[in-house]
């Protein structure tokens, strides 16, 4: 099974670009953030057409989340049960819930598709809420691998959290000043890895950007940052065969931002019967 996230930054803007690069790398499931559209706005044909169903959270042009899977998908989530609520200048326990989290199961494979807060800035509250979602994210990741530690489990997307230095190649980022890279942050990152979750995709691709901002010519100069990762559990990434982030999607008529990040899993089914066959002597 192909697995991959991408941040869209707009599905209607890119739907072309994006079911074609999903068939011309034979993917089997795709988490988006970034649709930017309600359900009834989404370009469900194109990717029917390409056979993929879609399931998505998305409440007005801005966040939104989505799978798409050319296997049956089971067992829609929106929002992981503790995900906080914000809304600027307020507070208290019923803040509205932004559309970044839903989960799903493939083929036995729990998969979330997540777009993390950005931060906006160290002093803002939305600094404040991006540390709450992490750490409440982080404490269901940690019941959920409780109740069941064999599980196959993936949190896939944009995480807005640059964790180590070789992460960051964009000038405009400064240590004590902006989101993304500060103390803060990377602990909150750092904080899946302690509930059992492993980068999946960094021991085979030790290198390269995930996003690169529209401005300044930060693309052509490869000043990115490496913030979209598939984080999974012990069963999920004892299946990952592969890996690769597709920096060319950041190429030609109105790209994205952000490339996508694909994995590639080993057959369950061939890794059981494997461990079945009897031994011969």
């Amino acid at each position: 099974m192909r697995v991959a996230t991408w941040n869209v930054n707009s599905i209607r803007t890119r739907v072309a670009r994006v079911v074609d690069w999903m068939v011309r790398e034979d993917v089997d499931v795709l988490a988006m953030q970034e649709i930017k559209c309600k359900p009834e706005q989404f370009p469900y044909e194109a990717f029917e057409s390409a056979g993929y169903e879609v399931v998505l959270h998305g409440l007005n042009q801005w966040n939104g989340v989505a799978i798409a899977s050319r296997l049956p998908i089971e067992d829609v989530e929106i929002g992981f049960p503790d995900m906080p609520g914000f809304l600027k200048d307020h507070d208290g326990p019923d803040l509205p819930k932004e559309a970044r989290a839903i989960g799903a199961t493939v083929d036995g494979v729990r998969l979330w598709s997540l777009y993390v807060p950005n931060g906006r800035s160290l002093d803002d509250p939305h600094y404040v809420y991006k540390l709450d979602w992490l750490a409440a994210l982080a404490a269901d990741t940690q019941r959920w691998l409780g109740e069941d530690p064999h599980q196959q489990l993936a949190l896939m997307g944009d995480w807005n959290v640059a964790p180590l230095d070789s992460d960051v190649g964009d000038p405009s980022l400064v240590p004590g000043v902006s989101t993304h890279i500060s103390p803060p942050e990377r602990t909150a990152f750092a904080a899946f890895e302690k509930a059992g979750l492993t980068d999946v995709v960094r021991p085979i691709v030790p290198d390269g950007y995930t996003y690169w901002d529209y401005k300044q010519l930060r693309f052509p100069r490869n000043e990115g940052l490496r913030i979209d990762f598939i984080l999974g559990s012990p069963a999920f990434a004892d299946r990952v065969t592969g890996a690769s982030i597709h920096r060319n999607e950041r190429k030609g008529d109105a790209p994205s931002d952000h490339v996508p990040v694909l994995v590639e899993l080993a057959d369950a089914a061939a890794e059981e019967d494997d461990d079945d066959r009897p031994m011969i002597w």
